[in-house]
């Protein structure tokens, strides 16, 4: 008999978050980027870009934060997360929106940078999950 979702406990995968070598990354990206736009004669888009690299890189640490005190509840509560990432989004959101029509056309960098932080967060978290899958298939084979 299996357990209906919403009496089954809330897991949580272990990932393979390294904040610090996200900000490295972001820094270059930002780097290149306003050097590019710069040379395009767009420096401010840039700019913007690495404001979005920076507002994606909070949200990814908030995430972190909001996990980790959900998960260390006796019996933490999917409606909780659920309403965390909610508000998180909605807010991020609403801030990337704002910077891009206030500061319009430039200030859709931001918009872009915080896109393509997700692409970012995706590779760099999956990329060592899939290593240490492949390590432990070939440990597994071997025995």
């Amino acid at each position: 008999m299996t357990t209906p979702a919403q009496d089954a406990p809330l897991v949580f995968p272990s990932v393979a978050f390294r904040p610090l070598r996200l900000l490295a990354i972001c820094v270059v990206l930002a780097g290149l980027v306003t050097l590019g736009a710069g040379l395009m004669g767009y420096p401010m888009v840039g700019v913007f870009f690495g404001i979005g690299l920076a507002l994606g890189l909070l949200n990814a640490i908030l995430i972190q934060r909001a996990v980790e005190s959900i998960t260390a509840d006796a019996h933490p509560l999917k409606r909780k997360m659920a309403l965390n990432s909610a508000t998180r989004l909605l807010v991020m959101t609403v801030i990337g929106l704002t910077i891009a029509f206030i500061f319009r056309p430039q200030g859709l960098g931001v918009v872009f940078g915080m896109a393509l932080f997700q692409v970012v967060l995706v590779v760099s978290t999956a990329l060592p999950v899939m290593k240490k899958l492949k390590a432990n298939g070939v440990e597994e084979a071997q025995q």
